[in-house]
């Protein structure tokens, strides 16, 4: 009898192992289970919980931005559906990640740390703080003060000397784009300004808030028609006159979720809401194929990368919390919401023979509008169909808390400032030291003659 049982339940576990996942719209439990699903196979990509590994990294070939990024997501994860699973990886990731500086700068990700990669990291603090995803202990790193510390860093990082103004992207002078100022890192620090203005009520927060944004439109990056391009090279010191004029749906949605903060902080007042509308419209225009979402780009070519495939998943998450922030917006984008989950769920039927770890029949593609699964997998293909799918749960949980309204998270206004550089300044060498190097380098020349001088003997 134990036997049959067993085998019973084995047969069973064989069945569902072959199911495509199941959405059914308006239905809580198998929207949640449907995500359950999905956000299962995303983390089997996740490795910085296995022994030897570091926690809050995602394997090659994934940067560290998108891990960020994807504990953002599990951080709404846990609002939007209840289930605490991945919370204690989330949360050793997050701490960990902050490093000892608690500012998301790791000295192990100077190589290729850009103002946007800090930005995907402090945006999941952001939102662990406005989601009262539980707070650390009181002697780790906390939600509110980890954004407060990114934001800080930005405001100094503001470089009036070229373009007039806005954050570069990249931090450092020797890190390849350092001459460029694109829309994310600068939507970064306006969507976290936006927020935290909300949170906090500190209006200091919202000026720059307003500074950022019409700095993008001062520099053409966000046009007349709300068009938002990605960036501008910086050429003979301050010619900025060169912009990349390619639209990115996370360029899109983060401005529109920091619009949608604003006009939520400023009771709806009457610049915000057009601003609302028209980055908007612009979204819906640019990347929506009937009702369906696209990466209009590079999509249907084919050749989005590793970055683009995940772009879509954050459009979701900033189009669902603006119909929070601004619930007029919920009669045009729910709708899309749910379009694109149904089309979504439909490209999650994938059981490739390698790179998926998940539910066999559970691997979701890339593209929503084959009507199923298109064999791209991976960290952003997973993350979108989990953003997809989840979302459409926007109407069933509360809006974000601030302080005023329940939140817990504990900030410090002065975090990330007067920290000790990652590059330490060296004492400037003295005569004897040189004498000494040139003594030093003398020998080693001669060594090296007399050696050459031995082998040709």
């Amino acid at each position: 009898m134990k036997w049959f049982l067993k085998a019973a339940s084995v047969a069973a576990l064989l069945v569902r192992s072959t199911e495509a996942v199941e959405l059914v719209l308006g239905n809580e439990a198998a929207v949640k289970s449907a995500a359950g699903t999905i956000a299962f196979g995303l983390m089997k990509y996740y490795t910085g919980n296995n022994t030897g590994d570091v926690p809050g990294n995602l394997p090659d070939p994934y940067f560290w931005w998108e891990a960020g990024a994807m504990f953002g997501t599990m951080i709404d994860y846990w609002k939007l559906t209840g289930d605490s699973t991945y919370n204690d990886v989330t949360i050793q990731a997050m701490l960990h990640q902050a490093s000892d500086t608690r500012d998301f700068m790791p000295p192990n990700q100077t190589r290729t740390l850009g103002n946007d990669d800090q930005g995907f990291w402090a945006m999941a603090a952001m939102s662990a703080a406005e989601n009262r995803f539980p707070d650390p202990p009181q002697d780790q790193a906390q939600w509110l003060a980890l954004a407060q510390a990114a934001f800080n860093q930005w405001a100094s990082r503001w470089d009036e000397e070229a373009c007039g103004g806005g954050l570069r992207w990249q931090i450092f002078t020797f890190n390849s784009g350092f001459n460029y100022k694109n829309s994310i890192s600068n939507g970064c620090f306006f969507n976290i300004a936006a927020r935290l203005a909300r949170f906090t009520g500190n209006q200091t927060y919202a000026d720059w808030a307003t500074k950022i944004y019409n700095w993008q439109e001062s520099v053409g990056l966000i046009t007349p028609q709300y068009d938002v391009f990605d960036g501008v090279t910086i050429k003979n010191g301050n010619d900025c006159s060169d912009t990349d004029q390619i639209q990115w749906s996370y360029n899109h949605g983060i401005f529109l979720h920091g619009v949608s903060a604003m006009y939520n902080i400023t009771n709806g007042s009457d610049i915000w809401r057009r601003r609302v509308d028209g980055i908007l419209d612009s979204t819906i225009r640019m990347f929506y194929n009937n009702s369906i979402m696209i990466e209009q780009f590079c999509e249907e070519p084919g050749f989005c990368d590793i970055d683009q495939q995940s772009f879509k998943g954050y459009l979701t998450r900033w189009m669902a919390s603006s119909t929070q922030l601004a619930p007029f917006t919920y009669d045009k984008i729910y709708p899309l919401l749910e379009s694109s989950a149904v089309a979504a769920a439909r490209a999650c039927t994938g059981s490739p023979a390698t790179g998926f770890s998940g539910i066999p029949g559970t691997a979701c593609g890339f593209k929503w509008t084959t009507g199923g699964f298109d064999g791209l997998i991976g960290v952003g293909e997973q993350m979108n169909a989990l953003g997809a799918v989840m979302y459409t749960l926007i109407d069933r949980v509360p809006s974000p808390v601030t302080s005023e309204t329940g939140g817990t998270s504990l900030g410090d206004p002065d975090a990330g400032l007067n920290l000790p550089p990652i590059y330490p300044e060296l004492a400037p060498i003295t005569l004897p030291e040189r004498v000494a190097a040139g003594f030093l380098t003398s020998a080693i020349a001669l060594g090296v003659v007399a050696g050459s001088a031995f082998v040709m003997i």
